[in-house]
């Protein structure tokens, strides 16, 4: 499934969110197709669209409808993890926020040699929500999950793959013909058999994912009435170094 927002960056708006979760769905009662490919148009995707007003949660009428806003990018990640059949994200270019939180909700990674991945929430202000924290540690391991959620740093394609994150590396460009050659493997084997080991290896690995990481979204609506939050946006806009007081 290739989704495009016709400039190359593929900022994840509210709208494209919802088209995403609508798309995962719309495979849960799919009996034909046995592996997807998520791809985007150019880079894979430049993380939320700060730019969208339907991202902006001070525009939110309370807090009961500032939760509800939130809950659009957890809700995501769940459907495209919840699917049986195999996932496989082609990533070019970059894959930052949002987007790797996404990319961690599926099965399989494959980057073209130049792409990274990068998590600039922590630098701006606020926590990794969507729940991708305990993905995360599940493919990369504490140690890693630290330097990789906290930093904000690039994580580059060779470097993501000798931590696990990455599950193949091919040539620039290449990344969506590898996962339709890895796709036609899975495609390959009996259905059922395929399905169940899925679901199973995902009831060992994820078995406390939902535990320890349901208070994402009210962490981010904590964090992000804070100053050092207001300060992280006003200095990424004004392209300075922010100034954080703990406040």
């Amino acid at each position: 499934m290739r989704f495009a927002r016709g400039d190359g960056r593929n900022a994840l708006s509210k709208q494209l969110i919802v088209e995403l979760t609508e798309a995962a769905r719309s495979f849960e009662h799919d009996l034909e197709t046995h592996a997807v490919i998520l791809h985007g148009d150019g880079a894979f995707t430049a993380g939320a669209d700060l730019k969208d007003p339907g991202m902006d949660r001070r525009r939110a009428g309370g807090l009961l409808e500032r939760r509800h806003m939130i809950r659009i990018g957890p809700e995501l990640c769940a459907a495209w993890e919840r699917l049986e059949q195999v996932t496989i994200c082609a990533v070019e270019k970059y894959c930052i926020g949002g987007g790797a939180a996404l990319a961690v909700a599926c099965d399989l990674r494959i980057l073209g040699r130049g792409a990274y991945f990068r998590l600039p929430e922590i630098p701006l202000g606020m926590n990794m929500s969507w729940q991708a924290v305990p993905r995360i540690v599940s493919l990369i391991g504490p140690a890693r999950a630290k330097k990789f959620v906290i930093l904000g740093e690039k994580l580059e394609a060779a470097e993501a793959s000798a931590w696990g994150l990455a599950d193949e590396i091919v040539d620039d460009g290449g990344a969506l013909d590898a996962a339709q050659r890895l796709a036609r493997r899975f495609a390959a084997l009996p259905p059922n058999a395929v399905r169940m080991s899925k679901v199973a290896i995902n009831a060992a690995a994820h078995a406390l994912h939902q535990s320890v990481s349901f208070m994402d979204a009210d962490q981010y609506a904590l964090a992000t009435t804070s100053e050092d939050y207001k300060e992280a946006m006003r200095a990424f806009y004004e392209k300075r170094a922010p100034k954080f007081t703990g406040r």
